[in-house]
């Protein structure tokens, strides 16, 4: 799983340190680092940390989402 960290957005409470210390952690004060390769095994940890995060700095990857088969709407289709 895929994660970006928006660290301009970013205010450094920790809660994704607390919840998920396996894949976040804080440096200093203010600074996270982060595994932007997470373990799928860490995936119900990392997705309890996006939700607390008071400032919603934390993305799972669109790539680690599945996305259904099928034609995709055309700018400017019919209606």
């Amino acid at each position: 799983m895929r994660l970006v960290v928006d660290l301009n957005r970013c205010q450094g409470y920790a809660q994704c340190a607390f919840l998920a210390p396996d894949v976040f952690a804080m440096h200093g004060e203010e600074a996270l680092l982060y595994d932007p390769q997470a373990e799928d095994e860490r995936r119900e940890e990392v997705e309890r940390a996006v939700a607390a995060c008071p400032v919603q700095a934390i993305l799972v990857d669109a790539d680690a989402v599945a996305v259904a088969p099928g034609p995709r709407p055309q700018p400017g289709g019919a209606r």
